[in-house]
């Protein structure tokens, strides 16, 4: 009887080591099987992040490529503009040439009058002034003005008692302006008081 009693714990033993490896292995499986998931699903994720990284790569490379385009384009815009800027007003300067190539060839061949040839050198004077307007060129007002070294180049001076100092008495050639840009300063004659002679002085001419 002992002995059967000892056969039957031994046997409840080992069903119930039994159960219990078969509890673990059946826990094991589970971890496993979760583990397995969660890296699927992070494959999946890495592939997409992937896949969005190689889009916005391939938009960045072709918004750079366009940037590159649009800026070679406006730097040949504006070679081209710098390089015929000026086409405008070098055509209005050929018509004013052909107009004096004219009047010189009429005075040539028609033997016109002085008056009349002077006549025309005024009006072909007055378009250039007109197209100087036009294109915002102005000349610099120097006669009678204070001398202002931005505006005016001295190229002489007089004493004169009749101005005050550093005025400018007499304007040698004249200076222009491109909107507010100084293009050419204006050559001038400026005064400067007058020589004080003293008393020795007056008595050596009153000698001579």
């Amino acid at each position: 009887m002992f002995n059967k009693d000892k056969k039957h714990k031994e046997n409840n033993t080992q069903q119930e080591e039994s159960a219990v490896i078969k509890e673990e292995k059946h826990n094991s499986d589970t971890v496993i099987q979760i583990k397995k998931s969660e890296i699927e699903k992070l494959e999946k994720e890495l592939a997409d992040y992937k896949n969005k990284l190689e889009d916005s790569s391939d938009r960045y490379l072709r918004l750079q490529a366009e940037f590159d385009n649009a800026k070679k384009r406006m730097q040949r815009e504006q070679q081209e503009f710098v390089k015929y800027a000026n086409e405008g007003m070098i055509l209005e300067l050929l018509g004013i040439l052909d107009d004096l190539e004219r009047s010189v060839e009429a005075r040539e061949t028609n033997h016109q009058d002085p008056e009349a040839f002077l006549k025309g050198i005024e009006m072909i004077l007055s378009h250039i002034y007109e197209m100087l307007k036009k294109n915002n060129v102005k000349p610099i007002e120097a006669k009678g003005k204070i001398f202002d070294p931005h505006l005016h180049e001295a190229l002489m001076q007089a004493e004169n008692d009749q101005y005050p100092e550093n005025t400018i008495i007499e304007e040698l050639q004249k200076g222009y302006m491109l909107g507010e840009r100084v293009i050419r300063t204006a050559k001038v004659q400026v005064s400067k008081k007058p020589h004080k002679k003293d008393d020795k002085e007056e008595n050596i001419k009153e000698e001579k």
